[in-house]
Parts: C-alpha cells; sequence; structure tokens
C-alpha cells in the first residue's frame, strides 16, 4: 500500500503525542482524531518506514461513547484533514477520558523508559473554568502567512489556517483575536496578565543575518513590557514576551505539587542554610515555591539561559536574603559548580532541594550526570513531556535516585500535553 489508500482501522490503544494506535495486518498505524475502541476510516499519509505506517481519520464508523462534538468546531473529523487547525487534538473526547488517556500514556512512559511502575494520575490542576475544558489559555501564538492570513497552523504543519474562535482561549484574547489585526508575516502573540488587558505581541520574521556585519533583529518594545503575574499573594515580574505557564490555574497548581511533593518526602519545611537550586528557573516561579518552605534566610539559586527573566527572577526573590539568580546554561553552569563548590558548599547542597524545570526535551544526560556527582538531597522534577521524564526519571534511579511521589496535571485540557512533578530522594549509588 502506498500513501493516498484507505484503510478502515480498529483503534485500539493511545501513543504518546497525541496519536492513536491501530493495526493493519500486523503492522502499527497511527493515526489522530480518534478514540480507543472506535472504528475509523483512514487515509494513508506516510508509508516509507516498515515498522510503522501514519494516517489521517476521514470518517468514524463505529463511535467510542466518550466521543463528543469537537470543542473547536473548524477541527472535528466532518473538516477535511488539510483544513483541521492544531492545538486541540483532544477536543473531540469527553474532558474525563482524556485525563484517562494522558494517565495511560504518563504511566506507560514511565514503565517503558524510566522502570518506574506507578499509579499516577492526571488531574485537573483546580475547578475547570468550563465543563467543557474551555477558556484557560491566558497566552495564545498565532501565526501570519505572506498573505496577511492570521490563525493556528494546519495540524502537523506549517500552513495558517483561519478560524473565527479560539475556544481553549480566555474569552478576552478569543474576542481581541474575532476584532481584527494586521500584522506583518512571523508569529503574532496574545497575552493577557492578571491585570486583565490582553496585549497583542507582534513578531514579524526577520531575515537571517549574512556574515558578522550583518543586521541584528530588533525586539518590539512591546514584548519587553514588563508585566505582573499573580501566584496567590505574590506578585511575579515577568516580560510581556516571556515565558509564564499558559493556563490561568497553572501556576498556583504547580506551586502547591511541588509543596505537596516534598511534604511526601519528609519535608515539610526547608533548611535555610542548605543550598537549595532551581534550574532552568526562568523568573523564579518555583525557586519561590521552595524558598517559601525555609523562610527569609533560605540560600536558593536560581539558574536561567535568558538574562531578562534572570533579572526579574531576582526582583521576584528579593524578600530572600539569602537568594541569587544566575545567567547561564544549566549544564555548563552545573560543570562550573563540579570544578569550584567547596566541601562546605557541597555539603550544603546535599542538604538541599534541587528543582528542576527543563524544556520538552528533558534534562538530558550531560545534567544528569552532574547531579548524580553533586548529590543534592532531594530533587523535584517538574516535566512537559512524559518520555523525556521518564528517560531522566530512569537515569536518576540507577543512579540511587528514588521516586516518592509522582502527580500529573492536566494544564493543557483538550489538547495531548499534560504536566508532571516528580520527587526524588538519595538513597546512594546502587552497589
Amino acid at each position: 500500500m502506498q500513501s493516498g489508500d484507505l484503510l478502515d482501522l480498529d483503534v485500539t490503544d493511545v501513543a504518546h503525542g497525541g496519536v492513536f494506535v491501530a493495526r493493519h495486518e500486523g503492522r502499527v498505524v497511527f493515526v489522530p482524531d480518534a478514540i480507543p475502541g472506535e472504528r475509523v476510516r483512514a487515509r494513508l499519509t506516510d508509508t516509507a518506514k516498515s515498522s510503522f505506517w501514519r494516517a489521517e481519520a476521514l470518517e468514524v464508523l463505529e463511535a467510542s461513547p466518550h466521543r463528543r462534538p469537537h470543542v473547536w468546531s473548524p477541527a472535528d473529523i466532518g473538516t477535511d484533514p488539510e483544513s483541521r487547525p492544531g492545538g486541540a487534538d483532544f477536543g473531540h473526547i469527553e474532558l474525563t477520558h482524556q485525563r484517562e488517556l494522558k494517565q495511560r500514556v504518563l504511566r506507560d512512559a514511565l514503565q517503558r523508559f524510566g522502570g518506574v511502575d506507578s499509579d499516577v494520575v492526571v488531574a485537573s490542576p483546580g475547578a475547570d473554568e468550563t465543563a467543557d475544558g474551555t477558556g484557560w489559555r491566558t497566552r495564545v501564538s498565532l501565526h501570519v502567512d505572506d498573505e496577511g492570513r492570521i490563525g493556528p497552523f494546519a495540524a502537523r504543519s506549517h500552513r495558517v489556517v483561519e478560524v473565527d474562535d479560539l475556544p481553549l482561549a480566555t474569552p478576552a484574547i478569543a474576542e481581541a483575536v474575532t476584532g481584527g489585526r494586521s500584522a506583518a508575516p512571523g508569529r503574532l502573540d496574545l497575552v493577557q496578565p492578571a491585570d486583565g488587558r490582553v496585549r497583542a505581541l507582534p513578531r514579524p520574521e526577520t531575515p537571517r543575518r549574512r556574515g558578522r556585519g550583518g543586521p541584528r533583529p530588533t525586539v518590539d518594545p512591546a514584548l519587553r513590557e514588563v508585566v505582573t503575574e499573580r501566584v496567590g499573594d505574590r506578585d511575579f515580574r515577568v516580560d510581556a514576551g516571556g515565558f509564564w505557564q499558559v493556563h490561568r490555574l497553572a501556576p498556583v497548581a504547580l506551586r502547591d505539587a511541588v509543596h505537596g511533593g516534598l511534604r511526601a518526602a519528609g519535608r515539610d519545611t526547608v533548611d535555610p542554610d542548605a543550598w537549595h537550586l532551581d534550574l532552568y528557573g526562568g523568573v523564579g516561579l518555583l525557586a519561590a515555591s521552595v524558598a517559601e518552605l525555609g523562610g527569609p534566610a533560605t540560600r536558593i539559586t536560581s539558574v536561567e539561559s535568558d538574562p531578562r527573566a534572570t533579572d526579574h527572577a531576582g526582583e521576584n526573590l528579593a524578600e530572600w536574603v539569602g537568594a541569587r539568580a544566575e545567567t547561564g546554561r544549566v549544564d555548563r553552569w552545573l560543570l562550573r559548580t563540579e570544578q569550584t563548590a567547596s566541601n562546605a558548599e557541597r555539603a550544603r547542597l546535599r542538604a538541599g532541594v534541587t528543582v528542576l524545570d527543563p524544556p520538552r526535551s528533558g534534562a538530558g544526560r550531560e545534567v544528569v550526570d552532574s547531579l548524580l556527582r553533586l548529590r543534592p538531597g532531594t530533587l523535584v522534577y517538574v516535566a512537559c513531556d512524559p518520555v523525556a521524564l521518564a528517560r531522566d526519571l530512569g537515569m536518576l534511579r540507577a543512579g540511587g535516585y528514588t521516586p516518592v511521589s509522582l502527580q500529573g496535571l492536566d494544564l493543557f485540557p483538550n489538547s495531548h500535553h499534560m504536566e508532571a512533578v516528580a520527587v526524588l530522594t538519595d538513597e546512594g549509588p546502587l552497589s
């Protein structure tokens, strides 16, 4: 068979990445827009690999009881696959079942790639904004093509699809988009911080530099407007165009998950005289979550590669006299710490908590190896990719760390994405 051929497929499982699993004559076929237990008609899109094929769902022949009309009508299975916008690939699934499927993906990844058998659950970060899991995004990125069309990319493509609504966004952002905005080709971000006012932040395409003397792209001042986000009774300063969690409830949910995980590890408080780290620290949200448990003298260092975020982290952590915010790549910073830390500093680090929130690719071998040599007493790993988390946990377990707490958070309803928080303690290297 070849691309373009039609197949009727029985969908049996969910896979990482927002696709579902079927089989044809023993060969795995990955297909989106389906649900385990369904029979769908699909069109093959990629038959190049002998181990698996890819297809796109065209029609539901036998529907799952968990199927519902898609929360984003342009993404419904009745739309031609080339015109379905991406970003809501679980929107056709009843919300509770979405979380069950994410839980299945997370547990499978932990077992297969990390050797961890876990009954971890994936739960809402709080009371859902709406019964169907819409209306929660306070940050949205759209794309602008050469013809001036503004919208998301079509699923699994780089082609802009114009849409009339953005159901996952907050009502204010959705209204700002439908009001119409012009922008140069590139990207258009819409941000609604705690003050409720929507900012439209254009990120036009810039020509690549030609040689060292080429022009440097300018940064739109709007991207550097400093806005305030609120987490409980604490304010955080962040650039409007900088990184902040996109779900309105996510920052509080992550803070609470860190606190709950540390309690499970026997740390209702943290030692203010120990040395605590926040790796990939952003503007200091997780550093503050740890420092809150240690009091005003808590010694904590936030490490972040973005100098603007580091500046804000320094301001956001100012109430802790032992807090520092340093700019640097985490892998290089850890290697330098290995080389320069005194015996007293190493002892404080071993008594402390290190929290890390790496990018989607995970921390990786170099960072994990440095942590295994420095051996912080407790690790809190915040992850947005279950496979990357599981791989890093596997390396940490082999090095003597034991998971004592695992929690899944559905910070991205109606998509396949999720967040997980793992807390590990140092049980010593394996003999």
